[in-house]
């Protein structure tokens, strides 16, 4: 299978001011770009090359693994916002987060915290349990809730090519400022 880079749902310039256009041409463009070509360079002619990008991840270690995990974090990742989105999560999703952290405004600082307090590179996922409880993870690098069987709901990146041209070292105000951008709808569904 030869993977191929995922079309935007949105315009380049549509995240501004949140995420800059020249964010999303580096960022989609040229990273994300680089884990798709990398990975189709790196199981060319292996067993890896009929299998789906969730299989390779869960099959996969080293070189392989950390390209198909970016490909797939990245891809979730960029089709959580829309223009115009941000508010609150809708349906079962919004009852089990009230039920979990006991309102959606103590959820987004437990997310903020736990994401702003990763150290180095990696992500911040909401993800659900095979019991059904929900859990913010931090996962350092290229890990990713579906090695732990999880179902991903959410996630920030916060590689510093997530957000470097347009808030410097303030990983905060990143952070902050991703929640007007969600597309709730979209998160919802992954519930």
């Amino acid at each position: 299978m030869n993977f191929q880079l995922p079309v935007l749902p949105y315009a380049k310039d549509a995240l501004e001011p949140v995420i800059g256009m020249g964010t999303i041409e580096y960022h989609h463009g040229k990273h994300h770009l680089a884990y798709v070509n990398n990975l189709n360079n790196l199981i060319k002619g292996t067993a890896f090359e009929q299998m789906s990008l969730e299989e390779i991840i869960l099959k996969s270690e080293g070189a392989i693994f950390n390209n198909a995990a970016q490909v797939w974090n990245h891809t979730f990742y960029f089709y959580s916002f829309k223009q115009g989105g941000g508010g609150v999560p809708k349906g079962g999703l919004a009852k089990a987060i009230e039920n979990q952290w006991g309102s959606f405004e103590h959820f987004v600082k437990e997310f903020n915290a736990a994401a702003l307090s990763l150290f180095g590179s990696g992500w911040a996922w909401l993800a659900k349990e095979s019991n059904g409880n929900l859990v913010i993870l931090k996962e350092s690098n290229a890990g990713t809730p579906l090695t732990k069987g999880m179902t991903p709901i959410l996630t920030f990146d916060v590689w510093e090519h997530a957000y470097y041209l347009d808030y410097q070292n303030r990983r905060g105000d990143y952070l902050s400022s991703l929640w007007g951008i969600i597309d709730w709808d979209a998160v919802s569904a992954r519930y």
